[in-house]
């Protein structure tokens, strides 16, 4: 009697990644753990690099500015309105000087007298020598001040002239320069009505000799 050997397959058998070394590479690929998370990825960034503002932004800061939230330069503000005030008190010296009398109407009106002298030195009759001696020298003396009140009159009125005519300004006139030029104005107006009355001998005549005696 043959027997022949029985073959028997053990199914319990199964390859082990050991025995088939690739599919061991592919199981151990596409097995992930599901608790890993990725590496942020590191910027290496320069620390003195800046951001520098566009053109943009600083236009638009600039325009979100209101003039007065900028704070005044110390040296500009020194500065603002020191050739009008100087003008100003100008101004008003030049009219003290028209009400009070100058130098230069005293020194003209003692050349009037010298020169009246010598005219009627060779004889002349009293309303010719009063004309001659006393009248002219009272007009130069009251055409001198005119001068003058004239002068205070233009420069108060120039002072507050100029910032209508002058560059838009971007902050309003001093209080005290408008106020030393109003004085300027009125003393040169107040020179020029008593010069123009002492001018026309509105206030004062001149003397009148009398008839002699006969």
């Amino acid at each position: 009697m043959n027997t022949t050997p029985s073959k028997t397959t053990d199914l319990s058998k199964t390859a082990s990644p050991a025995d088939d070394p690739g599919k061991g590479t592919t199981d151990a690929a596409v097995t992930e753990d599901p608790t890993a998370t990725a590496a942020p990825t590191e910027v290496t960034e320069d620390p003195t690099a800046t951001a520098a503002p566009s053109e943009a932004t600083e236009e638009a800061e600039d325009d979100d500015l209101e003039p007065g939230d900028l704070e005044p330069d110390p040296f500009t503000e020194a500065r603002h309105g020191v050739g009008a005030g100087a003008t100003a008190v100008v101004s008003a010296a030049l009219g003290i000087v028209a009400l009070t009398g100058a130098w230069s109407g005293r020194v003209a009106a003692e050349r009037e007298t010298l020169m009246g002298q010598i005219q009627t030195a060779g004889g002349s009759s009293a309303a010719q020598q009063i004309s001659e001696i006393y009248g002219d020298a009272w007009h130069t003396t009251a055409l001198v001040n005119g001068v003058f009140a004239v002068l205070a009159l233009l420069v108060g009125a120039f002072v507050l002239a100029r910032p209508a005519f002058g560059a838009p300004a971007t902050r309003p006139q001093p209080a005290w320069i408008r106020a030393v030029a109003l004085a300027g104005i009125a003393l040169g107006t107040l020179g020029v009505l008593i010069s123009a009355g002492m001018y026309f001998d509105l206030f004062l005549s001149l003397p009148v000799a009398g008839t002699p005696a006969g």
